[in-house]
This record gives C-alpha cells, sequence and structure tokens, in this order.
C-alpha cells in the first residue's frame, strides 16, 4: 500500500507492543532492540530499494544529460532552450510533480523514475557544459597543432578536463536523488521513505523514524564519498595539477598521447 494510500485510509494507529520491551512500549528515542531485530526483514531490504531507485534515475538522468550536453556544446543555440526545460522540471516539487504523474504512469516504479530523472537533469547538465568549455584555449591549440582529430581531442582533452565539473555535479544530482526518492514512499512502498512514513503512521514511532533516516543520511556521504575515489581514479593528473598549481603533468600526458597517435 502506497503512502498516499495510507494516508488516506484514516487515522495514525499507535502499535500495539504488548509485552515487548519497555523501550517499545514506551516510544523510547532510539531502542537497539526493535531495530535489531527488524534490521534484515525492513530496514536492509528498504536500503537495497532505495539504492536501485538511486542508481537507475542518475544512470538516465546522466545518459540523457550528456546527450543535449555534448550537442550544446557543438551548437550552443541550444543552451537556452534546453536549460529552460530542464530548470522548469527542476522548479516543480516533487509532490505536484507525483500528483502530475500519477493519473498518467499510476502508481508504481515508473512514475517514480520519471520524477527522479527529471530532477537530475539541469544539474548534470550545466555541470557537463561547464566542464567541456572549461578547457584553455592554448590547450586546444596546442593539441591542434600536435595533429589531433575533433574526435581525439573531445575523448583525449575535453572530457577529461571536464572530469572535475561533471563529478560535481553528479554529486549534487546523487545527494538529492537520495533524498527525493524518500518522498517516493507516497507512491509505493519502496525505499527508505516506506519505513518513515510508516513511523508516522504508527504514532511518531521514534526508533523507525530515526534508523530510516539516519540510513539515508549514511547512503548520501558514502556515495558522495565513492564519488571524490572515482574522480581521482578517472582523473589523477587534474587532482596533481591542481596540487602544484599549474598544468605541467597533464601537458606531458598531452605530448605522450600525441607521440602514441603519430605512431
Amino acid at each position: 500500500m502506497s503512502g498516499l494510500q495510507r494516508l488516506a485510509g484514516g487515522q495514525p494507529v499507535i502499535p500495539n507492543f504488548g509485552q515487548a520491551p519497555s523501550c517499545d512500549t514506551h516510544n523510547g528515542t532510539f531502542c537497539w532492540g526493535w531495530f535489531s531485530s527488524h534490521v534484515h526483514s525492513l530496514f536492509l531490504p528498504a536500503l537495497l530499494q532505495h539504492i536501485e531507485l538511486t542508481v537507475i534515475a542518475v544512470t538516465i538522468g546522466f545518459a540523457i544529460s550528456f546527450v543535449f550536453a555534448v550537442f550544446t556544446y557543438r551548437t550552443r543555440m541550444l543552451d537556452s532552450p534546453v536549460t529552460l526545460l530542464n530548470g522548469i522540471l527542476y522548479a516543480i516539487p516533487a509532490i505536484a510533480l507525483f500528483q502530475i504523474l500519477v493519473p498518467l504512469t499510476g502508481l508504481g516504479i515508473l512514475t517514480i523514475e520519471i520524477a527522479l530523472v527529471a530532477y537530475t537533469l539541469l544539474v548534470l547538465f550545466r555541470s557537463m557544459v561547464t566542464g567541456l568549455r572549461s578547457v584553455p584555449p592554448d590547450v586546444l591549440e596546442s593539441a591542434q597543432g600536435m595533429g589531433l582529430t575533433t574526435r581525439q581531442i573531445f575523448v583525449k582533452i575535453e572530457l577529461p578536463f571536464a572530469v572535475p565539473a561533471i563529478v560535481a555535479g553528479l554529486r549534487v544530482a546523487v545527494v538529492t536523488t537520495i533524498s527525493l526518492a524518500t518522498i517516493a514512499a507516497f507512491v509505493t512502498d519502496k525505499g527508505l521513505g516506506m519505513p518513515i512514513f510508516d513511523a508516522m503512521q504508527r504514532g511518531n514511532f521514534k526508533t523507525e523514524f530515526i534508523a530510516a533516516a539516519s540510513l539515508a543520511v549514511a547512503l548520501a556521504l558514502v556515495m558522495d564519498g565513492l564519488l571524490v575515489v572515482l574522480q581521482r581514479v578517472l582523473a589523477p593528473w587534474i587532482a596533481a595539477d591542481t596540487q602544484q598549481r599549474d598544468r605541467t603533468p597533464f601537458t606531458t600526458r598531452l605530448r605522450r598521447l600525441a607521440v602514441s597517435d603519430a605512431r
């Protein structure tokens, strides 16, 4: 049963704890025993569902944004229309967007993913375009002088230079999607939003609420940290270049690439 259906069903029901421990019966701040007994049955499945919702939305949003970013980078006239459209989607409140989509796509994963993907587009698109346009003109001139083709310049110079900006946008998109995915419980019982709304329905059961919210925060922090590591793996010369305050590492790499292509 979805969050909308549960909220429409009546007043919150105070849980009947029976002979449960005093922490449960008195709705203590955090009941470790209750949490431990529900980790595998409630919180772990919700966490995995939350990760799935996030990965699907960010992956689709990244693919769509990348295509538009490349076309916009090559054809600047598309910049304003695409940014305006993405901005309009981003400005719609999440609950309102769910209400708009439910009559069209129903109560299910499709509705959730359409909304989550829509909120990733603006951040990812702008970060990609900004990154691709961040290449210094002298670097592009050097690459052209070395005989690199347009495709080689894009793959070996423009994309590597864009990695920091792209990853920065990706970090924002991932954290935003993780937070918005909790609201998805209004549409379907998926993700960490489900135990959060369930706790509210049960008379603000603190343990369930705090546990689910803490897992969502921890997931956002872990994913953000993994993306930082990913950036260092994908563009180690950028990190070295930043630390040394010059572009010698990347220039050396560019020359080596040009020599290998010439061979």
